[in-house]
């Protein structure tokens, strides 16, 4: 088992996340959408932390809640090295990203958009409890169709039970 720790996102980390999205993910964003997302939903933007070294991050918003609407999670964007893939790492973050969506901005459900062909990612959140609920022709730049995955909020015991002494919580 790896040896990692979670952490809040802080700006110093901001080259490290950015190097991360532009290896990891095709989708790359500005220095300002980071830390935007930074500055209003903190606890929700975390990093993972092995051998002193940023190795993946989680960033999330919180959408809704104003004229009766309910509160939803966003989970923007999620990466994790290659070399350190297939630890658990992937997994904490979301599950600690969903906890502090639900904890600290009472967000009632979760959703994001994924790949159709990123198989690994869409296995993954279906083991944490999303379900695919439409599908988006043509949303990535490159032409993918992307899947909307939704869940409810809080999670369920079990899956908080999963990560206990696992890693460092943030």
């Amino acid at each position: 088992m790896s040896s990692f720790t979670l952490r809040r996102f802080t700006p110093e980390d901001l080259y490290h996340v950015i190097r991360i999205n532009r290896k990891c993910l095709p989708e790359n964003y500005s220095e300002s959408f980071f830390m935007q997302l930074y500055r209003s939903y903190p606890e929700s933007f975390l990093v993972a932390v092995e051998d002193d070294k940023i190795v993946g991050y989680i960033m999330c918003r919180v959408e809704g809640g104003f004229l009766g609407t309910e509160r939803r999670g966003h989970v923007i964007s999620i990466a994790v090295m290659p070399d350190y893939r297939r630890r658990g790492i992937a997994w904490a973050l979301m599950i600690e990203a969903l906890r502090a969506m639900y904890d600290v901005r009472s967000a009632k459900t979760c959703y994001l958009e994924v790949r159709v062909s990123n198989y690994a990612a869409i296995n993954l959140y279906r083991k944490l409890g999303f379900k695919i609920t439409r599908r988006i022709k043509g949303y990535y730049l490159d032409g993918e169709d992307a899947y909307v995955m939704e869940r409810p909020l809080p999670l369920e015991e079990e899956l908080l039970r999963s990560v206990e002494g696992v890693y460092q919580r943030p």
